[in-house]
Order: structure tokens, then C-alpha cells, then sequence
């Protein structure tokens, strides 16, 4: 057996962990790490949440923490199995063992079980199926740890039963992949037949669930190659992908903005040919109004608002944020800069400061411009000067400039 003794491993024993597992040991009880943790803690990399399973029951936790003045977080978890403990400023999510007895493609109903190996045998993929003790000791039924040296991603068992069991696991094996495997290509033949044939059964997911495992795609490796799969598998039409998207556009920028960190919206507006293809995967998927508002915006200029020539290619992008009365055109300008993979052009974008206007109203009624119609034509009059001089003209210049017009 194996025995994992990474300084992120030790980092975990915190005073909190120390008390929980205290607590587990005087009452026989066994607490193990599950799922991704463990597949984070075998790659070297510290895990962000850390998620227990135990051979206790809920009942038997909350009757353990309560006698030991333990408070409980009230947590819609419990009909599931999992209870969230608070110690030393610290939350502990301990999950029972469990069975899925009926599963519809979206919800399980569990029954609790103490046999390590039935429990990791409902997990989705190998590579999160794995059990880690406290002592350090690796529990893996399913050659998980294997999977990961390889940078393999397989379902645990027949793919087509854990899919079945919840259709959105299709997304999570794009989502891994992209994570985990080397180069992209490398998948086994039946694991995407049996993809293929389950295909439809993401029409029965919400779309919020959809877009979280879709975003976190967009941003890993290999991103091209799973979203061409998405067509050939014929699961984009039931996530809100355009039926015909834009796969060549999509490798291309794809390729530009590998180092840029865009936001999902950004890549995946390359796959989009006009508004209406926005407007669908708002319908399907309930993207925020931000990201909705993103897409259209660079459906809209990307083709047209682009860098200028001569000595001043920022200018373009500059008069257009001068000339914008919305908020936040700056960070959508920054997000259509790298979909346009000018990395330069976007640090300098980045560094600008937006210059203000240096001439008021009141400036113009000292002259004895009186009537409001007059000073306002007259201000627009002087934006377009102070405009043409690239924002350098200062006041006294624009007010001269006045005079002769």
C-alpha cells in the first residue's frame, strides 16, 4: 500500500482537523479524505475544499458532535448524508458512505452503507474515486492513482451506467480531461460511444448546472479539441450551442488566448456567428446579464473595432471608450482586445488612464456663452477637437479653439 506523506498532506492537520479526528477515533468511527482532494493532494497540489466520508451516520455524527459541544452548521446536506461541523474557526463537510438506490439522470436517493468500495463505486471517474486516511494511507478500487500518473481520465466501471446516473458527468469528463490528460485525442473508443448514445440525456439538466461545468472547459487545456468533440458527439445542441457554430474561428482564437486569461463569454463568443446565437445560450443556459451583455458586444465589434494604423493603433479602442456612455466598456474592451489576441495593444490598454474632459460648462458661461443649447453644442464642438488632438489639448488650447470656431 501506499502511504502519502506530501507537505501538502501534513499542511491538512490543522487544530480543527486534530479535534475532528479525535472525535472519529474514540467512537470506532472511520474518517477518511475523498474525491478531488485526494486526486489534488497525489498531483502535489494543495487542495481548496476538503470533503470527508465516514462509516458513521448522520444520526450518530450529530449525536457525537452535540455531546462533545460541537457546533453544527445547518446545511441542506443531511438527507444526503453530510454533515458540516464548526471547530476552531474551521468547517468540516463529513459525508456518510452511501448507496444510490434509484437515480433519474439528476438526483439519487441514497441509503447509507459502511463498504469503502460500494461508496467510490457511484463516484464519476476514477481519478476522483480514490480515499486517502489520515495515516496517509491511499484506499484506490479503481486504479485511480494509475489514471493520474497516466493522465488518463476514465469512468469508474461501465461509462454508460455512471452517465446515466447523472447526465451532466459528460461535462465533468470534458472538464478533466482538459485538466488532467496530456494531449488531446486520448480518449477510449467506448467511453465516447457511450457519450454519443447519452448525448440527449443533457437536455434533461438545468442550464445552470450546464454553465458552471462549462465555464471552468472554456478555461482548461485542450478547450479547442473538447468543444469540436461536443459537436461530433452531437451534445452541443442540447447545452445552448449554435447548431452550426464557428469551429474554425473557435481554433483560432482559442489558440490567441491561451496566456491572456479571458473570461469564459470571451472564447466562447468565437464559436458564435451573430446576436441570435447569444440570445439562445441565454435561453438554455440563464448566463448573467454580464455575460450576456459581453457576448453581444463582441459579436458586435469584433470585426470592425480593430486596431488602427500608423503610430497610434490604440486610438480606435480609445475614441471608442471616450465616446461610450455605458459602464464598464473598458473591461469589455480589454475582453475584446485579447479575443483579438493583441497582447501588447492590452497591456498598454490596461495602463491607460481614461483622460477627463477639461472644459465645463461654467468655463463656457465665463466667456458669456449664456443660452444651455449653445454650451452644450459648444462642448460637443470641443470633444471632437480635444478628441482629434488624441486628449492632449489642455483647457486654455480648447478655449482658444473656441474663439475661432
Amino acid at each position: 500500500t501506499m502511504r502519502l506523506q506530501a507537505p501538502q498532506f501534513q499542511a491538512l492537520f490543522t487544530p480543527g482537523l486534530r479535534s475532528v479526528a479525535e472525535l472519529f477515533e474514540k467512537k470506532n468511527y472511520e474518517l477518511r479524505i475523498a474525491g478531488g482532494a485526494v486526486r489534488d493532494l497525489l498531483s502535489g497540489v494543495t487542495p481548496q475544499d476538503i470533503d470527508f466520508a465516514t462509516t458513521a451516520t448522520p444520526a450518530e455524527m450529530k449525536e457525537m458532535f452535540t455531546a462533545a459541544g460541537v457546533r453544527l452548521i445547518n446545511n441542506k446536506g443531511e438527507k444526503h448524508g453530510t454533515i458540516t461541523a464548526r471547530l476552531h474557526e474551521q468547517n468540516f463537510e463529513i459525508t456518510t458512505l452511501r448507496i444510490d438506490v434509484v437515480t433519474d439522470g439528476r438526483h439519487a436517493e441514497v441509503e447509507f452503507t459502511t463498504d469503502w468500495h460500494k461508496d467510490a463505486e457511484r463516484r464519476d471517474l476514477t481519478v476522483n474515486s480514490m480515499f486517502l486516511g489520515l495515516d496517509g494511507t491511499l484506499y484506490d478500487f479503481f486504479n485511480g492513482y494509475e489514471d493520474l500518473k497516466n493522465k488518463k481520465i476514465r469512468f469508474v466501471g461501465k461509462a454508460a451506467e455512471r452517465i446515466q446516473e447523472d447526465y451532466l458527468r459528460i461535462l465533468r469528463y470534458f472538464r478533466f480531461y482538459g485538466r488532467i490528460a496530456e494531449k488531446p485525442g486520448d480518449h477510449e473508443p467506448n467511453t465516447l460511444q457511450a457519450i454519443k448514445e447519452n448525448a440527449k440525456g443533457l437536455a434533461g439538466i438545468s442550464g445552470e448546472r450546464i454553465w458552471v461545468e462549462l465555464k471552468k472547459i472554456l478555461l482548461g487545456n485542450h478547450v479547442s479539441h473538447l468543444v469540436q468533440l461536443m459537436y461530433e458527439l452531437d451534445i452541443a445542441q442540447y447545452i445552448g450551442l449554435p447548431l452550426n457554430g464557428n469551429l474554425e474561428e473557435f481554433a483560432r482564437v482559442t489558440k490567441n488566448i491561451q496566456n491572456l486569461s479571458p473570461k469564459p463569454m470571451t472564447v466562447l463568443t468565437s464559436l458564435f456567428k451573430g446576436k441570435d446565437d447569444v440570445t439562445n445560450l441565454d435561453l438554455r443556459l440563464k448566463i448573467s446579464k454580464e455575460e450576456k451583455n459581453l457576448g453581444l458586444f463582441l459579436v458586435k465589434h469584433r470585426q470592425e473595432l480593430t486596431k488602427g494604423p500608423g503610430p497610434e493603433p490604440l486610438r480606435p479602442y480609445q475614441d471608442f471608450l471616450m465616446d461610450s456612455r455605458e459602464a464598464n466598456t473598458n473591461s469589455k474592451i480589454f475582453e475584446l482586445l485579447k479575443y483579438q489576441g493583441e497582447e501588447e495593444l492590452l497591456k498598454e490598454m490596461q495602463e491607460w488612464t481614461v483622460p477627463s474632459f477639461p472644459v465645463s460648462g461654467h468655463d463656457l458661461r465665463k466667456m458669456g456663452v449664456s443660452s444651455g443649447k449653445e454650451i452644450g453644442t459648444a462642448l460637443q464642438q470641443l470633444r471632437e477637437e480635444w478628441k482629434k488632438s488624441g486628449y492632449h489639448m489642455d483647457k486654455e488650447e480648447l478655449l482658444s479653439c473656441l474663439k475661432k470656431l
